[in-house]
């Protein structure tokens, strides 16, 4: 069965509509995002914060739970899905700190699904098929070009993503601040100490046989930083 059948299927249920019918009496005819005044309830309109899908549709923790479900006018819910003249509103971030500092994690507790990531491990991973700290020499001119193309479209504003999250070490000063200019984007410091980033490498099980080369990155990084 096709996405939006699924879907559909879901928000003309009665279990749906008496749970959207029970928020309104609970809460209210007040958008919960604005304040406005929302007359008619069928123009109130339930957005769930955890975009539902066919693979989370049934899991009533999501589709069916008050605390996941906002209750918003449409001028907002556009808004929100970045449509009818909001697609032009797109929101770019450029993420950056030493290695292990928590660029990744950070990014992962933020991201919303659509949204777009720019991150060389990543890439890395996706192009070669191996963990992220294993990252070959050979492949970085095919990665870097990636790279380099999904910047261009961030500068553009190619796509229909709402927000976008360009993540790395950044840093040199003049580049950080000339790359934040191209792309139009807010700067986001993942903070740590030199210390706490080697604490962090030696209980990562994961890079145990490449610790030497992690703590080459480290050093490099904290050498190289400009404020």
């Amino acid at each position: 069965m096709a996405r939006h059948v699924i879907l559909k299927t879901f928000y003309s249920s009665d279990k749906w509509r008496t749970f959207r019918m029970n928020l309104i009496l609970e809460r209210g005819n007040k958008c919960e995002r604005c304040g406005s005044n929302i007359a008619r309830s069928i123009d109130i309109i339930g957005h769930h914060k955890i975009e539902l899908t066919p693979e989370n549709v049934q899991d009533h923790s999501i589709s069916l739970n008050p605390d996941q479900v906002e209750l918003i006018c449409s001028d907002c819910h556009n808004m929100e899905h970045k449509r009818f003249g909001y697609q032009y509103i797109k929101e770019v971030y450029l993420v950056y700190g030493p290695p292990l500092s928590g660029k990744t994690t950070l990014v992962n507790e933020q991201l919303q699904r659509g949204d777009l990531v720019v991150d060389m491990d990543r890439l890395y991973t996706a192009v070669s098929g191996l963990p992220s700290y294993d990252k070959p020499d050979a492949l970085f001119s095919n990665v870097i070009g990636i790279h380099n193309q999904l910047l261009d479209n961030i500068k553009t504003r190619l796509g229909k993503w709402g927000t976008a999250w360009v993540i790395g070490g950044y840093a040199d000063r003049h580049k950080r601040l000339r790359l934040a200019d191209e792309l139009g984007a807010e700067l986001i410091y993942c903070g740590a100490t030199r210390d706490e980033c080697l604490l962090r490498l030696d209980g990562d099980e994961e890079k145990r046989f490449r610790k030497d080369e992690w703590r080459g990155y480290i050093d490099k990084w904290f050498e190289q930083y400009q404020e």
